[in-house]
């Protein structure tokens, strides 16, 4: 990581957060395993981070990727980076019991503890799968010892998000005597209509220019900093077309949509990133709480259909 003096930098601040998985494992199948390319996919993005000014990132591990990986993930807390847990199997939240979720949980507690000596701070849900159905998830996440939370997306999504949750880090009431911060993902709100702009194919989309246009705006209206995050497979346009002896999805037809929602934009990706951290300081979560001023405060019960 990049230890440039960062005392004079006046660059607006914006928290880059990494959802450290495999693609196959993530969108196929979860039953397939974690390719040894991924560890190169990831140090490459994780590289490309460190030559930035004064950059850091939070990086959402996945426990099967900790546990097919563990040097790699010795190699980022090494390097400074905030690891936090995006769950063990990549299962989607609303798909589990609060007793499975909770298993989950520790599963993933329990393999990046082991690496790094120390339980995670941090949480996102895979495919953002915390919604109006199943916040009772932030609640278990508090009881567990998770500081906050990086799972809702405050859009209409066709699967994820909550269109009316505040698009902007909050403290969140979950239980009597427990909360838990979220930082919801970053959108922008256009003709009375959140719309995600936060990173994903939806960054990877954008030109490079209006997405920093966007991110800057949303810098200068909020007392809060914008969250953007990626994954490292967004810089390998070759995957797709790659043979691997590892996973059987290499050699299967993958759908024309699926090929375009999931891999136009990644030729691009790296020097994106690279534009977006020489405009903006690139934080961490940690970062974040550290800095943050008074938070509003909400009621996750407000938000659930299940209240």
């Amino acid at each position: 990581m990049n230890q440039a003096d960062r005392s004079n930098d006046n660059r607006p601040s914006l928290i880059l957060s990494v959802d450290i998985e495999g693609w196959a494992q993530s969108t196929l199948d979860t039953n397939l395993p974690i390719s040894s390319y991924c560890a190169d996919n990831a140090r490459r993005l994780l590289g490309i981070i460190g030559e930035l000014p004064g950059a850091t990132a939070t990086c959402f591990v996945l426990g099967l990727f900790a546990d097919k990986h563990p040097d790699v993930v010795r190699e980022l807390h090494a390097a400074g980076y905030e690891v936090a847990s995006h769950g063990y199997g990549h299962v989607q939240v609303h798909l589990l019991t609060p007793e499975s979720f909770r298993e989950d949980l520790r599963r993933s507690i329990g393999v990046i503890g082991d690496i790094i000596g120390q339980q995670p701070a941090g949480y996102r849900a895979p495919v953002f799968s915390i919604g109006e159905g199943n916040l009772w998830a932030l609640d278990v996440l508090a009881e567990e010892g998770f500081r906050y939370d990086s799972s809702i997306f405050p859009i209409a999504g066709p699967r994820y998000g909550i269109p009316d949750w505040p698009n902007e880090t909050c403290s969140v009431v979950v239980n009597a005597d427990r909360r838990i911060t979220e930082f919801p993902l970053t959108a922008k709100t256009v003709m009375g209509r959140n719309l995600p702009i936060s990173g994903g194919g939806y960054a990877r989309l954008f030109p490079g220019w209006l997405l920093r246009r966007m991110l800057r705006t949303e810098c200068r209206r909020r007392s809060t900093w914008p969250v953007f995050y990626c994954h490292p497979y967004e810089i390998d346009p070759g995957e797709f077309r790659r043979e691997s002896s590892e996973t059987p999805w290499g050699t299967m037809h993958l759908p024309l949509t699926l090929r375009l929602h999931q891999g136009l934009g990644r030729r691009g990706f790296a020097e994106k990133l690279r534009q977006l951290g020489r405009h903006f300081r690139l934080r961490s979560f940690a970062d974040a709480l550290n800095a943050a001023p008074t938070l509003r405060e909400i009621r996750a019960a407000e938000f659930s259909r299940n209240s």
